[in-house]
């Protein structure tokens, strides 16, 4: 049977009606496993749902939700669903050195989100109280695990309709000023249809089973495995980021005990599995269940995705057919494009003359410089997508322009918004700021607009130059930015790296860096820096942030800002400073 839900609170509540055997399985930081059944989760559900109520919160009120726990998250979240309380799920603190910008980002976002509770796990709430007298709307922070106590109440389940917005979704780099994506109901649906039974083409009744260890706090996790899967039947096994992050084998080893058939990664994610597992691991996997391996959320390394499939495939019999290159941003819901399954996926050689200085794809010449782009599928039914120019022409097939997109899966716009949401949502089309061409209805990525890197006339994206450093022995792969900056005879490249080798053998590694670039692309980088691990800006979601480091590149602050820039010592003042700030809040918060 194919649930056909108008509403993810819907689904929730009524998918244990058609599979009430299927399951959500959720992995704590130790490897343990929680399994429920999908009529458990809504009868747990229901319960936090009553206890939400308890706390006075109606339909359309928003709460910010910052758990670690997959299991705590999924069931809150959904818990807010099912009586049209909106979620606006935030990460956690990475490290305590950047604990002064957390906390200036996280009370951005909740006070334009109007957040009238914080819902957190409760060893975070020392640092995290003081958001509660930071943000105007805010009444308390309530420890997680509180929902999870006490007796089931009765909750009163408001209509809720498919216009009803279901969370806000706020990108990853929102900073200056926050974006939060209203994700309606709707447009959860049907964007969740058209990558289970389109894109993925799973079925609940033939046993498919997700597995996850993507963060839940950023749509790909969130709607791929924890609202697309309900939506559809399909189960899904949950592995906490922090997990996988240090122990990469779990996430194959947990697909190859639960017999998974679907899982999604970002490009790093396989290039770190690729480094990180034993042989010893490989010998004893049977990777032969998956129907597909997805990759999306950056910029996709044919190479990596070439290197994955060859290993996996003869050690653990990986079928070549399952890595599926994707597309998709929060304003589209998701997903945009995906590879169709059971096929290899495509890349296209193009001469890269025609490609950086006209912006036309043309077959590559024998001999001569070209670049190689990967094939992200095609779009969904009912849904379009097209090539614009700056002037909104449309340029049609195989000519660089701004990709656009429209259809069910769009959502509405920005909330309390208007400005952004009329600049990105024009004339019936998203826009998405993102660079690509089409080519027999598939979409190719090329880049970003904004980073587009502009050298004696030619353009050059910056994942082509990063690529190239990439491969450089000593260059960290997966944290190399490239970038520009005005010159005196235009504009200069500049490239920065992360290296763990000793700042005496810097210069020989800067030499072999632009031996490279030179050999490969033909340019000549103004400059190379070299930074120490964990020094390089990222978003919540591990994405390179290009312009903030072009910023402090300017600044003259690069290396001052990463994760473990800070030393220990003012790691505790800034620690101690958050806490006693908490404290004093929620001192104050008890005399009410």
């Amino acid at each position: 049977m194919v649930p056909n839900y108008r509403t993810v609170a819907q689904a929730i509540a009524e998918v244990g009606d058609v599979y009430p055997e299927h399951t959500f399985v959720f992995q704590d930081l130790r490897g343990n496993e929680f399994s429920y059944t999908f009529v458990e989760l809504r009868e747990d559900t229901a319960r936090r749902a009553a206890a939400l109520q308890d706390f006075g919160l109606e339909k359309g009120d928003r709460v910010g939700l910052i758990v670690i726990e997959p299991q705590d998250f999924i069931l809150t979240f959904f818990a807010c669903l099912r009586i049209g309380v909106i979620p606006v799920p935030l990460y956690p603190p990475m490290s305590f050195g950047s604990l002064d910008a957390y906390a200036e980002r996280t009370r951005k976002v909740l006070t334009s989100a109007e957040a009238k509770l914080l819902i957190a796990s409760a060893k975070l709430q020392n640092v995290l109280w003081a958001l509660v007298d930071q943000v105007p709307s805010m009444k308390k922070l309530v420890p997680v695990e509180q929902f999870s106590e006490g007796k089931a109440g009765t909750p009163q389940f408001p209509e809720i309709v498919p216009d009803d917005i279901a969370f806000l979704q706020y990108t990853s780099g929102s900073t200056a000023d926050p974006k939060g994506v209203m994700v309606t109901h709707g447009s959860l649906c049907a964007n969740s249809r058209g990558i289970i039974y389109e894109g993925l083409q799973l079925d609940a009744d033939k046993g498919d089973k997700g597995v996850s260890w993507l963060p839940l706090y950023h749509d790909m996790g969130l709607i791929g495995f924890g609202i697309a899967t309900i939506v559809t039947g399909i189960q899904s096994v949950f592995i906490p980021t922090l997990r996988f992050i240090k122990r990469p084998s779990v996430w194959l080893d947990t697909i190859h005990r639960h017999r998974g058939t679907a899982s999604f990664s970002p490009n790093f994610g396989y290039a770190l599995a690729q480094r990180r597992i034993k042989d010893s691991d490989l010998d004893k996997w049977d990777l032969s269940c998956l129907k597909v391996l997805g990759c999306g959320a950056e910029p996709i390394q044919p190479e990596t995705m070439r290197s994955f499939t060859k290993l996996f495939h003869e050690r653990c019999n990986l079928p070549e057919t399952s890595i599926m290159p994707a597309y998709g941003m929060a304003e589209a819901t998701l997903a945009i494009a995906l590879k169709p399954a059971n096929e290899h996926f495509q890349t296209l050689w193009c001469d890269a003359d025609a490609f950086q200085n006209e912006s036309r794809v043309t077959a590559a010449v024998e001999g001569q410089p070209a670049l190689e782009h990967i094939s992200c599928g095609i779009a969904f039914k009912g849904h379009e997508v097209k090539v614009l120019d700056e002037n909104n022409n449309d340029l049609g097939d195989n000519v660089e322009g701004e990709l656009c997109h429209r259809g069910p899966s769009v959502t509405p716009g920005y909330f309390n918004n208007p400005e952004a949401t009329a600049k990105t949502y024009r004339d019936g089309w998203l826009h998405t700021g993102d660079l690509g061409f089409v080519r027999d209805g598939q979409v190719f990525i090329t880049g970003r607009l904004k980073d587009l890197i502009i050298v004696n006339g030619r353009n050059v994206h910056p994942q082509a130059v990063e690529w190239t450093i990439a491969d450089v022995d000593g260059v960290r792969k997966g944290n190399v930015i490239a970038f520009s900056i005005p010159g005196k005879a235009g504009e200069e490249l500049i490239c920065v790296v992360e290296t763990k080798r000793r700042e005496e053998d810097h210069a020989e590694l800067i030499d072999n860096v632009k031996k490279a670039i030179q050999k490969d692309l033909s340019l000549a980088p103004r400059d190379i820096v070299c930074l120490r691990p964990g020094s390089l800006p990222k978003t919540s979601s591990g994405k390179l942030q290009r312009r903030k480091c072009r910023q402090q590149y300017l600044n003259g602050e690069l290396g001052t800002k990463g994760s473990r820039a800070i030393g220990a010592n003012a790691n505790r003042v800034t620690l101690a400073k958050h806490v006693a700030a908490s404290m004093w809040s929620r001192a104050k918060a008890t005399l009410r």
